[in-house]
Order: C-alpha cells, then structure tokens, then sequence
C-alpha cells in the first residue's frame, strides 16, 4: 500500500501530460496536457513547411512571430522574411543530371535554394500527411514532402515523421525523423552555412538586441559550456540552446542532433536571433570547424539519408531548464 501511495504522490507531483495532434486545413496542432505546443503549416500555399509559434511549457512563445504575424509588442526585427519560427531544409540542394531552368536568384546556388525565398527558390510541398500514432505522453505523425524546384521539376523525397514527448516538468520534446530520397537522381547537398534545421529565436531572447545602444539579451550555448556567437559559430557540437527572458519569464529552445545522424552538425547560430543545424556546410561555409574539409554529402540515386533534430522547448535557462539531462532522456529513448 505504501509503494502505491508513494507512486501516486510522484505521479501527482511530477505529472506527464497527454499528448494531441489536431488535424485541420493545411495545419497540424500539437498540444501538451491542453496547451498549445506548435502549429504546423503545411498548406499548398507556404513555400516549405514550418512550425509556428514554438512554445515553451505555460504557451511561453520563444520565437519570432515576423513574418507570419507582424508587429507584436516588444518585437521590432523585419530582417530575413524566409526565417519562419522553425523549419528544415537547406540552401543548395544539387540534382546531379537534371535540368533546372529557373534558377535562384542567390548566385551562389549551384542548385536549388530551399532556405531563402528570393525569385527562384525551390518549394518543398508536402503531398500527404498520414496516420496519427499514439504511445503513453506521446504523439507522432507521418507527413510526405517532394522537394521541387521553382519550374516544378521535383529533386528529391521526403518522408518526415513529426513527434511530440512530454518530458514531465522540464519542458517538451519534437523530433523530426527525416528520411530523404534520392528518387529522381543523385544528390549533392552544396557548401554553404545556409541550412538546414533552423529556428528564428524571439526578439526579446536573441542575443543582441541593440548593437547601438548596447542592450543585450539572451545566450547562444554549446553542450561543451561555449557560450556567445563569437565562440558557438561554426563549431560542431550534439546541442545548441538559445535561452533568456520573454516577458520577465526564463525560456529557451535547444536543438539537438542526433548521436545516430552520420554526419556530425556545425551551428549556424547567430546574435541576431537565428540558431541553425546545419550538417552539410564545408571550407566554403566558412564554418571555422571545417576548414580544410570538401567532401560534400551526397546520395545516390536510390538512396536515403536519414537525420534527426530536435527541439526542446523549456522553462529556465540552460542549467535550470535541464538541457543536458532532456538531451540524455532523448538519447536513452
């Protein structure tokens, strides 16, 4: 009787929260013990799918709600329009063999752009969105993507398994599992720092939030203790975290990658806001991590390349918000 009693009181104490995915036109919701998590667009209409607003536990939104909803109080940056709160992609995805007429208006590409929205950028559309699966305090939904370029010519696959964990009083987890498929050619990922699995961080919790006037705000942490753009830029790490105060109230998102991503990740994460994994930038990135390196990622025709990144939504700071401890619940899923 006492140990039923003793498990009661810890499951009245530290409760896991069911957790819902809401299916509606061109959107997914994904909620956490009622409260709104992120909603996910997906509709015909957005040029790659995205999560927005990403809400730590008590709906505190810890990112930018430019462009999609404009001039909230306290919220004054207008900059890179094609930083949607969250989303996964990356800025030069080359389809070896195929022709591309219309190409991106960033003279860079060699492919097509997926990360900016400049005349000419490739469009990631999802063309299905499967069954919802349910396992105790947590949610999962398969979606179906072809990544095309600007002229409709599709380059690659995707099959992106969306999941949503409560992880007790801490904060929440959403994993993205992506599968991509080299179904229509050979793929060369290009070297460039615009990619791939990115957020754009709340004004009031980005870094440096006037360089005039001196006023700063939240922390870029690596999960080597690097703090501050200056020493997280380019540098490979398992996680990245962006936390401060939104409204008076400590917050944060940390990205993790995957320990079974075959890749390692560098970081493009910057002051301004933005924090990006990104897995396929190079010498030319300018990622000071891999100077030296040229050895694109590639997929055969055929093939898939598989990679997983996370976001965990928390309450606190990097050490109250337990970053290194949600990051060994995940790897011991």
């Amino acid at each position: 009787m006492r140990a039923a009693s003793l498990s009661f009181l810890l499951l009245a104490a530290f409760p896991l929260y069911s957790q819902e995915i809401v299916v509606g036109e061109g959107k997914l919701e994904f909620k956490s013990g009622g409260e709104l998590v992120t909603t996910y667009y997906h509709g015909k209409e957005v040029a790659k799918p995205y999560w927005w607003p990403l809400n730590a536990p008590g709906e505190i939104t810890v990112t930018r709600g430019y462009p999609i909803v404009k001039d909230l109080p306290k919220e004054t940056s207008k900059d890179h329009p094609h930083h949607k709160s969250g989303w996964f992609c990356h800025g030069d995805v080359i389809p070896e063999g195929l022709t591309i007429k219309t190409k991106t208006a960033d003279p860079h590409v060699k492919g097509v752009d997926f990360w900016s929205e400049l005349p000419g950028h490739g469009v990631i559309r999802c063309t299905k969105v499967g069954e919802i699966t349910k396992k105790p305090h947590e949610a999962s939904v398969v979606t179906y993507n072809d990544w095309n370029s600007a002229d409709g010519v599709k380059v690659l696959e995707e099959v992106r398994t969306i999941t949503l964990v409560d992880l007790n009083k801490t904060g929440r987890l959403i994993i993205m599992d992506s599968e991509l498929i080299a179904s229509q050619c050979p793929i060369t990922f290009g070297d460039t720092k615009e990619g791939s699995f990115g957020v754009r961080i709340s004004d009031q919790i980005r870094e440096v939030i006037d360089e005039k006037k001196k006023i700063h705000g939240g922390t870029l942490t690596l999960a080597d203790g690097k703090t501050l753009e200056k020493n997280v830029w380019g540098q490979v790490s398992h996680w990245c975290d962006y936390s401060g105060k939104q409204d008076g109230k400590e917050a944060g998102l940390t990205i993790f990658a995957s320990p079974k991503n075959t890749i390692p990740t560098a970081w493009h994460s910057r002051a301004y806001g933005l924090m990006a994994a990104n897995p396929f930038g190079r010498e030319v990135s300018g990622f000071p991590s891999q100077k030296g390196k040229r050895d694109l990622v590639k997929i055969a025709r055929g093939d898939k390349l598989k990679l997983t990144y996370v976001i965990y939504l928390h309450t606190g700071d990097v050490k109250s918000g337990q970053v290194t401890e949600a990051y060994e619940k995940f790897v011991g899923r």
